[in-house]
């Protein structure tokens, strides 16, 4: 029970404020108890002496009959020793028991001294008298508590009852202050055993709110990470699935004793066929990987982008001579700092894409245009183009866009996954426009200087 979080904000609460109370309560006592006393000290004082000239002005039996008729007896006590342990009070203290004198007291006090005692409880003051019987002590006490002690009892009772009605209120407070965290608590778990459907609807603000709502985001992140380590799984095995299927096929048929010859190296080029595409695919993957965790370290170099470009195309030219295809090229100048391998792989992927679906004969158009922190390629074809539901996912790991000619048109589908993530760690962007039967057009933008990673 101690162990909750409720538990604990409230026992923290009441320990702080009660311990605070108790030494602030000592320390302003202490501090303020000779002021507090002040003005008593002097009433008694002036009380006192007047009752020395009453004795010094009349004689003995009419001082003694004016004090114990006066009205101040109702607020001061009177002893009067005419030796160590003989005294003569006036005065009554209704319950209240007097301060006890010592005779010490008395004898400094018959000797013509003066004796005094301030406490927090108890003021007294002892004075000397002459009379015509002699020297007399007289030790005047209030009868009513001192202003110090009312003042404490009324700080101690505040206290008490304020501590009592905050106690409360924490406790009431520290219920909607812990709720939240319970709800994200429960949330949570949830989240844990696989359930990603739940609503916290806390709508408080500051810094628990802010909490709430991160809480929220991170959960909708975690169901498209779920989401896409279920279509990964699923992708995987569908494209590791299809080799196999025909690897497993063509093996059992070269058991075959009398299978010609020729179908035999037929058979063998498709297991050699499909063994490069699983090899290409698992390539692709551990690429992919090392891009998105980035323990590849890119190699930071001042290239001439449109020479790059220039030297991918030229690499490529089976690909499209094969086809009759034509490049327009309009690549203004442009240097940047980027890893050349990594760049060299993006120009390779997009114009392997636009020289696939582009029409036999079609043409391609390459563009560089730079401004003072970027630089923008487009790469425009004139092919099959890409339905505008697919552009939304056309950079997903092992999607295909053209799904109706995916026998027809080779390729894992990781081409532009792998293109997206370079030009991330290059701090770029890269999007796609595109009409379905009239082309694509994907645009490349690189900061000119890329920081390193």
């Amino acid at each position: 029970m101690i162990g909750s979080l409720y538990t604990r904000v409230v026992l923290t609460f009441l320990v702080s404020v009660i311990g605070g109370t108790i030494i602030a309560f000592f320390a302003a006592t202490w501090i303020f108890q000779d002021e507090l006393n002040e003005n008593l000290q002097i009433t008694l004082l002036d009380f006192g002496q007047d009752i020395v000239r009453i004795y010094e002005t009349l004689p003995l039996r009419e001082a003694e009959m004016f004090i114990s008729e006066m009205k101040q007896l109702n607020s001061y006590h009177i002893r009067i020793y005419t030796a160590t342990d003989q005294f003569q009070s006036y005065g009554e203290f209704s319950g209240h028991h007097p301060f006890p004198v010592t005779t010490e007291q008395v004898k400094k006090v018959l000797d013509g001294g003066r004796a005094q005692v301030n406490g927090i409880d108890t003021i007294f003051l002892g004075l000397p008298i002459e009379t015509e019987m002699g020297s007399r002590a007289m030790f005047v006490e209030p009868i009513t508590p001192s202003s110090t002690s009312s003042l404490i009892k009324f700080v101690v009772t505040f206290l008490v009852y304020s501590l009592l009605a905050g106690s409360l209120l924490i406790l009431i407070s520290a219920m909607f202050l812990v709720r939240p965290i319970k709800k994200l608590t429960k949330a949570t778990r949830r989240i844990a055993g696989g359930d990603f459907n739940v609503k916290l609807n806390i709508k408080q603000k500051g810094e628990l709110g802010t909490l709430a709502r991160s809480f929220e985001e991170m959960m909708r992140d975690l169901q498209q990470l779920e989401q896409m380590r279920r279509e990964f799984v699923t992708n995987v095995s569908h494209e590791v699935q299809s080799p196999l299927t025909s690897i497993s096929g063509y093996a059992i048929a070269l058991k075959q004793v009398d299978l010609p010859d020729h179908e035999r190296n037929c058979f063998l080029d498709i297991i050699i066929t499909e063994t490069a595409r699983m090899s290409k695919i698992s390539d692709s993957l551990l690429k992919l990987s090392l891009l998105e965790s980035q323990t590849s370290q890119m190699r930071l170099t001042t290239l001439s982008l449109d020479e790059q470009i220039r030297r991918v195309i030229v690499a490529i030219q089976p690909q499209w001579s094969a086809r009759n295809i034509q490049f327009e090229l309009d690549l203004q100048p442009a240097k940047i700092t980027a890893d050349h391998e990594l760049l060299n792989q993006v120009w390779t992927n997009i114009l392997g894409n636009s020289i696939k679906f582009s029409k036999e004969g079609g043409r391609i158009n390459v563009r560089i245009k730079q401004d003072i922190k970027n630089v923008t390629v487009c790469i425009s074809d004139w092919g099959i183009g890409i339905l505008p539901e697919d552009q939304k996912r056309i950079f997903d790991r092992f999607f295909k866009a053209d799904r109706s000619h995916s026998q027809k048109y080779e390729g894992s589908g990781m081409g532009l996954a792998i293109v997206k993530q370079i030009v991330s760690l290059h701090q770029g962007d890269i999007r796609v426009e595109s009409e379905y039967g009239r082309g694509t057009t994907f645009i490349v933008i690189l900061p000119i200087t890329t920081p390193a990673v």
